[in-house]
């Protein structure tokens, strides 16, 4: 059996290693109410957002430390304009299309001016976070827009029903919940084993065993307990079917497709990926679609939860889901980050943020907390690449 390289471990998963001591010490202070299974489930469901734009945030950060400054005001005014759009009674899937054409439309106009024209994104992502800002506001008419339509509500994960229902119909402990947790880790350890066994057929460097059985047994772990605080509240909240759709769905993208290696290509070298053929203005132009459209599918999901539409919406969200790549991982210079990470990095934020809202730390203080998370993260990242070279 092969040596665990305890070093290795730690420094690969310090951000884990410190997301469990954060739970621990919330947990002691709250008096174990941040574990409470209402808690959890709010813990998901207010962070919707952040793991949805934290993933498109990363295909930007992959292509070279690139941003999207936009991104809270895109929320915004997609949402402002389904909100608009289901007031007037259009069909809400109308809406919800409309929405979503919105967010790949913005994501196609950045992308254009920052792929193709060469404007800085930081400078490009800039000029539509005030100008879509101020769109929002004229759609609105600087006014609160109520979401009246049922089934959208409960459909993204807004209202007190908004949970996957049980099919045991069991009273007090959602048994489905808990089922699909179990059913989770077998996939996880099933897809696991069979990646190491391709790997190690094929003659690739794989990781120590014992890492990867330690990983299995923290990661199942996990997974079962957040199943189990679920279950015992009303199960799963509809906001978590999409969060682990988004993850899914660009999980793979970044790991089995031929974009998502570009996507690293690029963010590694970009004019050694250019020499070697690939079109690297698509692969910006790309990224920056995926962005928009998972910025619209925050907004959805931010107007279902809030149930109306207001100019205020998604004031920083996009540092909220920049801070999340970055705890998770994704280097500051590009090429690096995992949507595994992603999930860390934004579970760590909602945790910071839960566990202060709970102590009843005034909200200024939980921003000042959240930045030196940030600069912490990125001093790692920085430190790790100076020892490197």
């Amino acid at each position: 059996m092969e040596k665990v390289n305890v070093s290795a471990f730690l420094r690969k998963y310090t951000m884990v290693i410190a997301l469990v001591l954060v739970a621990v010490f919330f947990s002691i202070t709250t008096e174990g109410k941040i574990l409470f299974p209402q808690n959890i489930n709010n813990l998901i469901s207010q962070n919707a957002y952040v793991f949805v734009l934290a993933t498109g945030m990363l295909l930007c950060i992959l292509t070279g430390g690139n941003i999207d400054l936009s991104v809270g005001s895109v929320v915004c005014f997609a949402g402002a304009a389904g909100a608009m759009i289901m007031d007037k009674g259009v069909n809400m899937w109308a809406a919800v299309l409309a929405m979503l054409i919105i967010g790949v439309l913005i994501g196609m106009w950045q992308g254009f001016w920052i792929a193709y024209v060469k404007v800085p994104p930081f400078i490009a992502t800039l000029a539509g976070m005030y100008a879509f800002r101020g769109l929002s506001n004229v759609v609105l008419q600087g006014l609160t827009v109520s979401i009246k339509n049922e089934t959208f509500i409960r459909l993204f994960g807004g209202g007190a029903d908004c949970y996957v229902p049980d099919l045991f119909g069991g009273e007090g402990f959602n048994m489905t919940c808990m089922l699909a947790g179990c059913l989770a880790v077998v996939i996880l350890i099933a897809m696991q084993l069979k990646n190491r066994i391709n790997n190690k057929s094929k003659g690739y460097e794989t990781a120590p065993l014992g890492n990867t059985i330690v990983k299995l047994v923290v990661i199942s772990a996990a997974i079962l307990w957040i199943t189990y605080k679920l279950a015992s509240h009303k199960g799963i909240p509809t906001a978590l079917i999409w969060i682990l759709l988004v993850l899914l769905v660009y999980g793979y993208l970044t790991t089995k497709t031929r974009i998502g290696r570009y996507l690293y290509a690029v963010g590694g070298n970009e004019k050694a990926t250019r020499l070697s053929g690939i079109n690297t203005k698509k692969v910006y132009f790309i990224a920056y679609v995926n962005m928009g459209f998972l910025a619209a599918l925050a907004g959805i999901l931010t107007i279902a939860r809030l149930t109306s539409s207001q100019p205020t919406y998604g004031q920083g969200y996009e540092m909220d889901a920049i801070g999340a790549c970055f705890i998770g991982g994704a280097s500051a210079y590009g090429g690096i980050g995992t949507v595994p990470g992603v999930v860390i990095g934004a579970t760590l934020m909602g945790v910071i943020n839960q566990g202060m809202s709970i102590m009843g730390i005034d909200a200024n203080y939980q921003k000042v907390v959240k930045g030196l998370v940030l600069l912490a993260a990125v001093t790692f990242d920085v430190l790790s690449k100076r020892e490197k070279k």
